[in-house]
This record gives structure tokens, C-alpha cells and sequence, in this order.
């Protein structure tokens, strides 16, 4: 079945985004690149006195730190990406808080629509260090030209927010837009078939149905609701302007120029980059006759040491954060994947390492394969009945993902995480029209009335969807039993609130599936008082990058800005046609990515994304 969807659904889908073809470096350009790597000094970046930090928002934000394979695949590709893991972000504001050589922080929003899909939980945690850095008595100086709510809600704490004259700003509320190919696979002769418990389980419906269920659009709904509430809570108090007016904002204007945006209270003023560079040198006493203000970027500030400054720890009690990002899939799983038997190799490691006295799981997964998330779930368990395991949810910890959280000691989340969908799902694939239509036909002999059940030739029959029905409610039963025990909570309370229903952080809070609001950072200072180990610890990640990854690429190279001198690499703005596109690319990566043994899923809705 797997093997179908790869070579029939998703050839006819890449005809029609086109091939892509990678070329690499010849065996001595390799080495010579090798040679400069490993022959090059470090020195650590120079921090002047009075100087600003500046956060280019256009800046890739993950939750862990770049494998070395990506780091190697952008390398000899060319791809100069601009990233950084959140808890990098976080840690390197902080120090910034409690240098008294950073001045300020320059909130660099001009190409911020470039991002990537950083998340609102994510996002909500570098808020919260961009207060404590104001908290301290430092400036922070936003500037943007085309601000929408996402880029706006870490911007809108800044002391003073600047609009461009010719910018715009974007309140018109959240929105999701899902993909269905239902008709596409009609279309070309490919059948489906659908197993699967929980009446919210809208992965399934884009292949099924042309449009949302009731039960889909209601949860989205309220999905929706529970984010876009607490951006308007946000920037409510950071502004200081009422919710209310934020909602009648979006409703009745929608697109704001710059003076209707500074008349709205959003922004404080309406200049261009030179008298912002001009403000800016005041702020860092820099030179008139000097082409920009002094500055250093949050890449290059990461790299200098936090030891003087209290935020580095050297110890070897350590606490251990794992981090399980993207989608949970059988075996080791490669980059960007959750592979079940990858991570309960890491977990069964730091269960005898006398030397981590903790674990926090990270989880930034919409789910995947059942089997896979079941593996993780047990080492989890076993793990906790050793030591304290903590789980800090991310952007999304979803169906899959919220499995290998439910046995651990507390759960965290933003109140803007996306979490729930405690639901199982199967899909089975035919191609009996598309072969018919073109000429093929297949006949089947068989020793037992099920041989041939397997098959991608003709639909199932009655009796054979029974079977797998039979296997799906199997595992939903397993997922509830699992939630009930893990978190406490009686197996018809969680039947209620299962389905495959999906749920804000601050809702699942209130239903028992979360136990307190806060990001990664809380979840850490949590665990380490369940540990009882007072200042005396540090960090790990996991999994761990080399550290000839780390000298082999170093910190990628930045280009310097026209009008403010600052270092950023410039990316083309991708037009709606170019994103639609993706979107469908990106729905066969996932359909690529589902190798559960027994086609059993535990996911969240394919294309659910807030925009």
C-alpha cells in the first residue's frame, strides 16, 4: 500500500510541481572545504560597549538544534539559512538582559514574512523574554513595513514600534485554510477506503471529503477562537488597548496604512530606515559620520560566552532535554522525523546515565505512527519509574504526540500549543480505476479467503474493512487506556473528551490533559526542583549534534543590509500560487512519510495551519 502512494499518487502529483534536481561538490572541492573548516579560528565575536542586539525576525526558529546532515546538505547545496533553536533564542536574550554592554534590542521586522512556520507557542516564549529584557530597564526598537499578526505579536512588546510610510499592517484575524484532493484522487481512478475511531478525526477528510465536516470545522472553530483570544489579550496589555477595539479593528478595517495604524494606537511612529538608524545611533552614542548605529546580531551574539554573565551552568548533574520534532514515524526515522526506535535508544541511554538526574521531553510532533509513538510511550514510562520526565509542549503536540507525553510526571504548554486529538486512523489505497482506465487488470489466486487482502488492486471488501476496523478500535482503546492511567483521569472522561477533538493549550488545561501553562524554560526549572538539585546542573540536548559538525560549518556567513548596515540573507517573497503548491507538496511528503506496520495512525488533521 505504501509503496502505491509513493509511485502512483505522488508521481502524478511531482508531474505536476516539477522535478528538482541537486547538484553537489566534486570529491576535492569536498576536501578543500573540509581543510579550510577544520584550519580556521574561532575567536568568538567582539562585543562593543553600548550596543544593540538585533533580532531579524526573518530568522528560521526550531525547536532543536540542526542536524549535522542538514548542516551538511545546506553546505554543499549552497543555502546560506539563517536558524536558530528556541532555547538558543531564549538563552541569548537573557544574556543580552544581563549584559550591561547590549543597550538595547532592534527588532529587525522588514522581511519577516520569510520566517518559516514558527508557531505561537513558540513564539509566545520569546515574547516573554523580550518583557524581561524591557523589565530591565533596556530599549527595544521594533521596525517593519508590512507586519502581519504573527510578526506584530513578538514585535508589539517593544518600547517603540515604527511603521514605514509606505508600509502596511495586517489585523484581520487567524484563519485556516485547509487542502482537500478528494476530487483529484477521484479524478485519476485512486480509491479510498477509511478506518477509524473518533468522530473529530479530520486527518482523513481531505481525502474523502471536498470541504469540513461539521465536527471539523466546529473544533477548528474553536481552535481558532482560543489563539486569536489570547493575541488579543497579549497585545491588549502590551498596547494597552482593549481586546475589543483589536476585534473591531479586524472586522471593520482589516488592512491598515501606516498613520490609520499609529492613529490606532499599534505602532508610535511613522518614519524611514534613516531616522530609525538615526534614533538608533543616539541610543549606542555612535559617530554621526558612522554608516549605521553599533550593533551585533543574535547569531553572532549566541556565540559569545554566558560563564561572566550567570547564564552558562558547568556541572555534571544534567538535566536532559530531548527534543522530539516533527513526524513520528517506525524505526529510526531520518532528519526532521521522530523515529520510535531512534528515540527509545536515547531514552534507554539516559535512564542508566547516573549523570541525568531528569528528563524533558520536548514535543513538537502532529503524531504519526501509532507503533512508533507506543515504543516512545514505553520508554517514557520506564524512564519516569528511574527519574523524573517532564514534557514541554511545543508549537503542536498532537494525537501521536500526545501519547509519549501522557506517562510522564507534569505536562506543560503555551496557551496558544495545539494539543488533543486523542484519535487512531487508517487509509487504504486502490488503483483498480486507474489501472482499468489504462488498460491493466490483475487476477489473484489464493490459498485462504484473506491472502490477498494486502492488495492495492481493488478496493476491500466488507469483511476485510471489518478487520481493520477491528484493529483500529484496538488501538484507540489502547490510546485511552494509556491517557486515563497516565494522567489520572477516569476512561469515560476521556472518551468524552477524545474523538480525535483537537484543543488550545489553556483548554486542554482545563479539561486534565495539560497540567500547567508555560514554555520550555518552566518546564526546565520544574524539573530540576523535582530533582532537588538546587543551582547545581546543566543542560544537555539531545539528540546530540557533533561537534565536528559544529567546527566542520561554523556560523553561517550574513550579508549586510543597504539602509542599516545590519547582517541578514535576503529571500525572495514566495507568491500565493508558489505556497499552494507547496501545500500540496507537502501533503504527499506526509502520505510518503506513513510506514506504520500496521497502517495504524494516530495524526493530527493533515493541513491544519493558522495564517
Amino acid at each position: 500500500m505504501r509503496n502505491f502512494i509513493k509511485q502512483t499518487f505522488a508521481s502524478l502529483v511531482g508531474t505536476l510541481l516539477g522535478l528538482i534536481i541537486f547538484a553537489g561538490l566534486g570529491t576535492t572541492g569536498l576536501f578543500l572545504l573540509i581543510l579550510a573548516a577544520s584550519s580556521s579560528k574561532d575567536t568568538g565575536p567582539n562585543v562593543k560597549n553600548k550596543s544593540v542586539l538585533v533580532f531579524d525576525l526573518s530568522m528560521k526558529i526550531t525547536d532543536g538544534e540542526p542536524s549535522s546532515g542538514q548542516l551538511f546538505q545546506n553546505t554543499i547545496s549552497g543555502v546560506d539559512e539563517d536558524r536558530m533553536a528556541l532555547r538558543k533564542v531564549v538563552e541569548t536574550l537573557e544574556k543580552a538582559r544581563r549584559d550591561p554592554r547590549i543597550v538595547g534590542i532592534y527588532i529587525d521586522a522588514t522581511n519577516a514574512s520569510q520566517a518559516g512556520n514558527v508557531g505561537y507557542a513558540s513564539l509566545k516564549e520569546i515574547r516573554k523574554a523580550l518583557e524581561e529584557f524591557r523589565a530591565a530597564g533596556k530599549k527595544i526598537v521594533a521596525y517593519g513595513s508590512d507586519w502581519s499578526e504573527k510578526e506584530y505579536y513578538v514585535s508589539s512588546v517593544a518600547d517603540s514600534i515604527v511603521l514605514n510610510p509606505l508600509g502596511m499592517m495586517e489585523v484581520n484575524g487567524l484563519s485556516s485554510q485547509p487542502m482537500f484532493l478528494a476530487g483529484a484522487l477521484q479524478k485519476y481512478g485512486i480509491g479510498v477506503q477509511v478506518v477509524r475511531v473518533g468522530k473529530f478525526k479530520g486527518a482523513v477528510e481531505p481525502f474523502i471529503l471536498n470541504k469540513l465536516s461539521p465536527e471539523n470545522r466546529e473544533q477548528t472553530q474553536k481552535l481558532l477562537d482560543d489563539v486569536w483570544g489570547e493575541w488579543r489579550t497579549a497585545i491588549g496589555a502590551s498596547r494597552k488597548i482593549e481586546p475589543n477595539k483589536l476585534q473591531a479593528i479586524a472586522d471593520n478595517q482589516s488592512l491598515l496604512e501606516a498613520t490609520q495604524a499609529k492613529t490606532n494606537g499599534l505602532v508610535d511612529l511613522v518614519q524611514y530606515p534613516d531616522e530609525v538608524v538615526a534614533n538608533l545611533k543616539k541610543l549606542t552614542n555612535s559617530d554621526k559620520e558612522d554608516k549605521t548605529f553599533r550593533q551585533i546580531s543574535l547569531n553572532s551574539y549566541a556565540q559569545v560566552s554566558g560563564k561572566s554573565l550567570g547564564v552558562e551552568r558547568n556541572s555534571k548533574n544534567q538535566i536532559a532535554v530531548v527534543y522530539a520534532e516533527g513526524e513520528i514515524v517506525d524505526g529510526k526515522g531520518e532528519d526532521g522525523q521522530v523515529g520510535g526506535d531512534r528515540f527509545a535508544k536515547i531514552f534507554n541511554k539516559l535512564r542508566q546515565d547516573k549523570d541525568v538526574k531528569a528528563v524533558v521531553l520536548r514535543i513538537n510532533s502532529p503524531g504519526g505512527s501509532a507503533t512508533a509513538a507506543e515504543v516512545m510511550q514505553r520508554e517514557v514510562k520506564l524512564t519516569r519509574e528511574v527519574k523524573p520526565v517532564v514534557v514541554s509542549m511545543g508549537d503542536v503536540a498532537a494525537s501521536g504526540g500526545y501519547w509519549i507525553a501522557s506517562d510522564s510526571n507534569r505536562i506543560f504548554a503555551e496557551p496558544n500549543t495545539i494539543t488533543g486529538s486523542i484519535g487512531v486512523f487508517g487509509l487504504l489505497f486502490n488503483g483498480e480505476k486507474l489501472a482499468n482506465n489504462n488498460g491493466i487488470t490483475w487476477d489473484s489466486v489464493k490459498t485462504a479467503r484473506y491472502a490477498d487482502s494486502q492488495t492495492v488492486s481493488r478496493p476491500k471488501s466488507p469483511q476485510e474493512l471489518e478487520i481493520y476496523q477491528r484493529s483500529v478500535n484496538r488501538i484507540y482503546n489502547m490510546f485511552l487506556n494509556k491517557v486515563s492511567q497516565g494522567r489520572k483521569l477516569p476512561e469515560q472522561k476521556v472518551a468524552e473528551i477524545a474523538q480525535g477533538r483537537v484543543w488550545s493549550g489553556e483548554a486542554a488545561k482545563e479539561i486534565g490533559l495539560v497540567d500547567e501553562i508555560g514554555g520550555l524554560n518552566t518546564a526546565i526549572a520544574y524539573t530540576v526542583k523535582e530533582a532537588k538539585l538546587g543551582d547545581d546542573w546543566e543542560v544537555q540536548e539531545y539528540p546530540r549534534t557533533s561537534s565536528f559538525g559544529e567546527r566542520f560549518f561554523g556560523r553561517a556567513t550574513e550579508e549586510a543590509r543597504t539602509a542599516f548596515g545590519i547582517e541578514s540573507a535576503q529571500l525572495k517573497s514566495a507568491n500565493p500560487l508558489t505556497a499552494e503548491l507547496q501545500k500540496l507538496q507537502q501533503e504527499v511528503e506526509i502520505l510518503q512519510k506513513m510506514n506504520d506496520p500496521q497502517g495504524v495512525y494516530a495524526r493530527l488533521p493533515f493541513n491544519l495551519k493558522i495564517e
